[in-house]
Parts: C-alpha cells; structure tokens; sequence
C-alpha cells in the first residue's frame, strides 16, 4: 500500500512544506484540498499548476487526489454541478492526480430524488474524466454516508470514470461495519481515508488509533479489496478543529500506525 494525507491538516501551508513533510515522514502523497483559501483551486491558471507539479515531483511525493466540493446529488441544475466537476478533473489532470474527490450534498431531498441527480450527473461527468485520467470519486459523507448509500448510486453510473472514497468516520456514524462497507464497494473504491475521534458527540481528530473509530478492520477491508499499489490517505481536519494538536508532531507516528494495521491485515485474497 502507498500512504497519503491530506493537506486539510495544515491549513495555510504552502505545498512545499506540505511535501517536504510528506516526503521527511515516509508518506508516498498528498491529497490536495482545492478551495479558493488553498494554494490551488479550478481556478489555479497555468503556471501554478505547472509549479505545484514541479514541487511535487521535486519533493518525491505524488499527488493522490483533488479533494473538490462539487455536490453530485443536491438540488438545483446540472450545469453548474457538471462545470465544477470538469474544472476539478482538469486540475487533477494537470497536477498528474489519478483522482477528484466530490461530495453527495442530497440535503433534504429525498434519497430517490437525491440518487437521480448524483447518477446523471456522474454519467455524464465519468466519461470526460475517464479521458483525461482521472477518477471522479464519490465520497460517503452527507446524505450518502454509507457505502450501501453510495454504491446504491455507482451501480447505477457503472462507468469507471467514477468511484468511491470509503471515508471511514462517515460509515461508522451511519451505523455500517467496515466488512459491509467493504462488500458493497469493492467494485467501485478508489481509497480509503482514515481518521480518528474521541465520540459520535466529539468529532475533534485524533492521532490515528487514539480514537474509536475501527481503523483496523477498515484497514483489513480496504487492503483486501485494493490493488498492491492502492492508496491509505489520512484526513486530520485541523482546519475545522483549530483546538486539535498541529498535524507535523503526529505524522511519525500516524505513518508507523498505518504500516502496522495493514501489516496486520495479512495475506492478500487471491483477485
């Protein structure tokens, strides 16, 4: 497995240091928050692009994936939905990163309602992805928070310009274990994402394994379902949580965690 984490961690951080943290602690990627406040965002021009790629390259660190806010599934016209999906993909495909993260953003629309929009607009999104490289992945979050949820919708789509990234927090507060999370999105995962907190009630991150959350049978799931190349990627959402301890002091130990959970998932399952 390749380790990443994401640049949500060090908010206000140039990407240099972002990589060269990346790079001094053994994590193989960064996956990119890309929002207006960030170092780059879809309306990043040209040259900063070309920068961001040369830092990374120089760095040794890979960029894992655009972490975009484009909601797939909430109300109102595609248009603008499909734009900002296109934007996100050629940022990813400028910055050489296999994978755009989106979010379901349902709200209070009926889960029917909610899942049409999100299958349209993914097939038509999935394609044009597809072309330039990149995945678009469905985050479980929000309205669809559970792997059930979500693959209730890639089903649907059944494209590979679209997928799932299996945030572990948001499966665990919808109630779903890890190897039923793992069963419904094995045909469409791209990554997990792993984090750690104290409670459903207290959501402020954590060192990994400090925490409640079952990182390790999420880890086993996840290594069983992913290629040998696939990706561990560490979301610490310090910039919602400024009380929580700064992210640079915990990326030792958080990487050596990693290392020992998927240690412990054992053997591969003949694919």
């Amino acid at each position: 497995m390749k380790y990443a984490f994401s640049t949500l961690g060090l908010p206000g951080s140039p990407l240099h240091r972002s990589a060269a943290l990346a790079a001094d602690h053994g994590f193989d990627g960064l996956e990119l928050r890309a929002h207006p406040d960030e170092p780059l965002h879809p309306d990043s021009p040209p040259a900063d692009r070309t920068a961001a790629r040369r830092t990374l390259t120089a760095a040794g660190v890979a960029a894992l994936g655009v972490a975009g806010y484009a909601r797939v599934a909430a109300a109102g016209p595609d248009a603008p939905v499909l734009a900002e999906l296109r934007a996100l993909v050629r940022l990813a495909a400028d910055l050489e990163a296999p994978y755009v993260r989106v979010f379901p953003g349902g709200g209070d629309l009926t889960g029917t309602a909610a899942d049409a929009h999100a299958v349209r607009r993914l097939r038509a999104a999935a394609p044009f992805a597809e072309r330039h490289g990149v995945r678009i992945l469905l985050e479980t979050h929000d309205s669809h928070r559970t792997g059930a949820a979500a693959a209730r919708v890639l089903d649907r789509v059944a494209h590979p310009g679209a997928g799932a990234l299996w945030d572990v927090l948001h499966t665990w507060l919808g109630g779903e274990p890890p190897e039923r999370s793992r069963r419904v999105l094995a045909a469409h995962l791209g990554y997990l994402q792993v984090k750690d907190v104290a409670s459903a009630e207290d959501l402020t991150p954590l060192g990994l394994g400090a925490g409640v959350l079952p990182l390790a049978r999420a880890v086993a799931q996840a290594v069983a379902a992913a290629p040998v190349d696939g990706w561990l990627c560490w979301e610490y959402e310090k910039r919602w949580y400024p009380e929580a301890a700064a992210l640079p002091g915990q990326l030792a130990r958080g990487r050596e965690h990693l290392a020992h959970l998927v240690a412990d998932a054992g053997p591969r399952e003949p694919r």
